[in-house]
């Protein structure tokens, strides 16, 4: 991230220093925000929930979504504060340090790839929201809307928190024929994981969850887990082409987004779930229990 340093006249000295925050990335936050005010405009509808295959809790819900929430803003505040790369480092970076599986994707860069992953990526945070819309879900629309702010909020946390950890030199950083600046500011240490292929993943593999459980017998469920997989998967790829993350990065992103919006559901089954995870406690042991049935 980039700062511009403003000294308004009569104020001397550094007083007349201040930093500029420019808006950034508040935009990519805004999917998430809106979850949030859809979820709890519609939460009232919990008692419509009788014919949903998901059974929700305030409470248990309230501790999981608080705590993501809180999470994603312990992560935000590392985000913001990843230091720029010196001069020194930027000219010490050198592609054969790169894993051999990404190597291929050091120095890309297309600003063309970078603006187009933009329409695939906010347009899959619209895919649940027209299905709540739709005569099937939207007496469910408050709980499903929770559940969708739960897994996108799960999946920010676990996207902030590690790029905001792990400051890993994003493809771009790597051309010698971009500007100093572009490839030394704090928002290109930020390759790990992919942040976008993350978000859609969670958000097209929640819908098709949705889908999936609410309509069993469908003969659409393919198609749906098609569309749901392929969408990520074009947005991993523009941004590897833009130079914003190398291969791993996606792998990895992708990975995490589409377990967090099929696991969050199904976590939530009222009955005879496929996946469940529990504390287990004996006599010589505690820890765990992971039990999928297919």
């Amino acid at each position: 991230m980039s700062y511009k340093m403003v000294k308004p006249s009569g104020i001397p000295g550094n007083f007349g220093e201040i930093w500029k925050k420019p808006t950034m990335k508040l935009k990519k936050f805004a999917p998430l925000l809106l979850c949030l005010f859809l979820s709890f405009s519609t939460i009232a509808q919990f008692d419509s929930t009788q014919d949903s295959p998901y059974k929700t809790s305030w409470k248990k819900d309230g501790i999981w979504l608080g705590t993501s929430l809180g999470l994603n803003a312990v992560g935000f505040v590392l985000v913001q504060n990843i230091e720029p790369l010196t001069e020194a480092q930027v000219q010490a970076l050198d592609k054969d340090d790169v894993p051999k599986i990404d190597r291929w994707l050091a120095g890309r860069y297309s600003k063309e790839a970078d603006d187009l992953s933009y329409y695939p990526f906010y347009g899959s945070f619209a895919v649940p929201f027209i299905m709540m819309l739709t005569d099937d879900y939207r007496g469910h629309a408050g709980q499903l809307s929770l559940l969708f702010v739960e897994s996108m909020a799960t999946t920010g946390a676990l996207f902030t928190i590690t790029a905001g950890s792990i400051h890993r030199s994003r493809p771009l950083t790597y051309n010698e024929d971009l500007p100093f600046d572009q490839r030394s500011e704090g928002s290109s240490r930020r390759s790990f994981f992919a942040g976008h292929t993350a978000a859609t993943a969670s958000a097209t593999f929640f819908a098709a969850k949705i889908f999936n459980d609410f309509n069993p017998d469908s003969a659409a469920r393919p198609y749906v887990w098609t569309a749901a997989a392929l969408i990520p998967a074009w947005v991993g790829y523009l941004r590897s082409k833009a130079g914003k993350h190398f291969l791993t990065d996606n792998i990895l992103g992708y990975g995490i987004g589409a377990l967090s919006g099929i696991l969050i559901p199904e976590l939530h089954k009222k009955e005879d779930p496929d996946f469940s995870f529990y504390p287990s406690y004996g006599k010589e042991y505690k820890g765990v229990s992971l039990l999928y049935r297919f």
